[in-house]
């Protein structure tokens, strides 16, 4: 291991560089978090920033996500929707940089690649063999565009060093098929490194690489610990093992524990820093100094002059009030990681140069020229479409057909407009030509009847279109809910026989009961038709309130009861355990099991979790 102090001067000068990896777990997530993107990137005060797990797809990236004043993007993201894996991983690498053309700067890289195979050109794949990347010319076409199908990596070359920003894939032991792709994954990077040291190049890589290399870099690290392929492939890679990489924080804190960057986040494992070490700045390759004398320098002698953890961005810190006993008692904002930061000096700068290609600033919907098919039928715009066709003031002063408006959303909008109002000339047009029928709505008054009635006869499109644009507004049903007669039910058949007025109800007994069903209760059976004031308008429950909170109330507290006396107590604190239920997919899936309440923490310490553990009584039905 080298010394960590550089050699004495030689007369040469440069300036310093800050670099910066951080998984975000959702880069819209973070920039809310800090109010918008610029605020975040600037959070850091450095010139290289690299996210990992952006969880974001090419058509979701929009300005708000990838330009802020000052720097230069460039982004990988899924490609494949396998397995649900749409807009599941994805990596972006932002440079600051003061110009972003005929610059100088080292930030702003010379040449920049998404992905790492070389068959991602200009976001699109490029199936000609002829562009595989120095290396790589054994491997498979579909292998190689499979381990860049899923937005793992981007590369920017910066003169004096090439960067790899690398989200490592993740695989559970006993699942087979993630396994061999993380193995590919990284045979394929390890092809690609090599060639790029054989070339003269030096090396930089950084990012949550979803391994941890040494027992010290795991908490309780189990006996099967060291056996693990992926620790020996990592390790392999390491100086101190002969491979050509210095793991950075490692060389400059050794002997440091409890240094980790990523915990559970759902056993409440930060509150007593219980987790690993899995993201990593690595480098490889000769210093800048070329015509020295090569003894003793390196990359780490001449060039690092710091590299830690930033434990300010963890969600739970000491000092917090511990949070989870029973269930998360508060919201930590925050990635389930924390980023890690390397100082580099004496860095000088490279010949004048523009920005890249690849650049987000040259993605079409940031240029603002003509946006894809998918960009224009994307949910959200559709959603605000048919809300604007509901509530535009337009429509309301002429004759609108719903199911008109309905069959646009699903060509392009192309009769009802993009501008975010509709043209109720448009829609007539379009209701003549399909020949439909009118909803007459001349007024904010409706005739009810009539809408009933046009339910009826033309599959409740009025209906739908409603339900739709209900949904898009996030409305969410309560438990109460559930304990109270539903009036527009009651009424349905009502309307549908065109009686409008909804100033009275007559509820009756009948065998029947699909509509108007009260739930079993005492206080429900006691509530008359005398208590119910149907005059009031169908927002003004107050007269209601009592009854129905009263039902809520003692359906509640019953569930509660059950619940908690079917709840075992854990060993070591005797306290109720928290229920969960199994979903990984297997013979268990489904099934439902007890554990202890306490945030998971070492064995050693009487307030971690005791490891208690208990299946429920029996499985559900889709365990069975």
């Amino acid at each position: 291991m080298p010394s960590d102090s550089p050699p004495e001067e030689d007369g040469r000068s440069g300036t310093a560089m800050r670099m910066v990896t951080y998984n975000v777990n959702g880069l819209r997530q973070r920039i809310s978090q800090f109010g918008s993107l610029l605020r975040l990137l600037d959070s850091f005060d450095a010139d290289i920033v690299c996210f990992q797990e952006t969880k974001l797809r090419r058509q979701e990236l929009t300005a708000d996500v990838v330009m802020a004043e000052g720097y230069e993007s460039f982004f990988s993201c899924t490609r494949t929707s396998d397995k649900g894996r749409t807009g599941y991983a994805g990596v972006a690498t932002f440079c600051r940089v003061k110009s972003a053309f005929s610059s100088s700067e080292v930030a702003l890289p010379v040449a920049a690649e998404e992905g790492f195979t070389g068959l991602l050109r200009n976001g699109r794949k490029d199936e000609n063999l002829a562009s595989v990347a120095g290396g790589l010319e054994e491997f498979v076409k579909d292998d190689l565009l499979q381990v860049d199908g899923e937005g793992r990596c981007v590369i920017t070359d910066h003169g004096h060093f090439v960067l790899f920003n690398i989200y490592g894939p993740r695989a559970d032991s006993d699942d087979a098929e993630r396994t061999e792709f993380k193995l590919k994954f990284f045979k394929i990077l390890q092809r690609r490194w090599e060639y790029l040291l054989q070339q003269g190049k030096r090396v930089f890589v950084v990012g949550d690489l979803n391994i941890a290399p040494a027992a010290i870099d795991r908490c309780e690290a189990g006996p099967d610990f060291e056996k693990n392929e992926f620790r020996k492939w990592l390790r392999s890679m390491l100086v101190e093992n002969g491979g050509p990489f210095f793991d950075i924080f490692r060389a400059r804190h050794p002997d440091r524990k409890d240094a980790y960057t990523c915990w559970p986040s759902n056993t409440g494992a930060e509150q007593f820093n219980f987790g690993s070490r899995i993201d990593h700045i690595l480098c490889a390759g000769s210093c800048l100094h070329e015509d020295c004398d090569p003894q003793g320098h390196n990359l780490i002698a001449c060039h690092i002059k710091d590299c830690d953890i930033l434990t300010t961005y963890k969600r739970w810190k000491p000092g917090n009030t511990p949070r989870w006993k029973g269930g998360w008692s508060t919201k930590l904002e925050g990635s389930d990681h924390a980023p890690v930061y390397v100082c580099l000096e004496g860095i000088v700068d490279v010949p004048q140069h523009d920005t890249p290609s690849i650049s987000a600033r040259y993605f079409p919907t940031i240029r603002g020229i003509q946006q894809t098919i998918v960009s224009v039928l994307m949910k959200r715009q559709v959603s605000e479409q048919v809300e604007g066709c509901k509530m535009s003031t337009s429509c309301l002063e002429e004759d609108v057909t719903i199911s008109s408006c309905s069959r646009g959303t699903d060509r392009s909008f192309g009769n009802c407009g993009l501008s975010g109002s509709l043209s109720s000339k448009s829609c007539a047009s379009s209701n003549q030509s399909a020949g439909s029928v009118n909803l007459e709505v001349h007024d904010q008054s409706r005739n009810f009847a009539a809408v009933g009635a046009s339910d009826s006869a033309h599959g409740n499109q009025y209906s739908e279109v409603k339900k739709k644009a209900k949904k898009g507004q996030g409305f969410q049903l309560s438990l109460r809910s559930f304990f109270q007669r539903n009036l527009d039910s009651c009424n349905k058949d009502e309307k549908s026989n065109g009686n409008s007025s909804l100033n009275a109800v007559h509820i009756q007994k009948s065998d029947d009961q699909t509509n108007c069903n009260f739930a079993k209760d005492e206080d429900s059976r006691s509530l008359q038709q005398n208590d119910l004031d149907i005059s009031a308008s169908p927002l003004d429950q107050s007269s209601l309130g009592k009854g129905k909170n009263d039902v809520a109330l003692l359906e509640w507290q019953r569930i509660q009861q059950v619940m908690q006396n079917s709840i075992p107590l854990c060993k070591g604190h005797r306290e109720p355990c928290v229920s969960r239920v199994v979903k990984k997919a297997g013979p268990n899936f489904g099934r439902r099991f007890y554990t202890c309440p306490r945030a998971e923490g070492p064995a050693s310490n009487p307030e971690a979790n005791c490891g208690f553990f208990k299946w429920a009584s029996s499985k559900s039905k889709q365990s069975k």
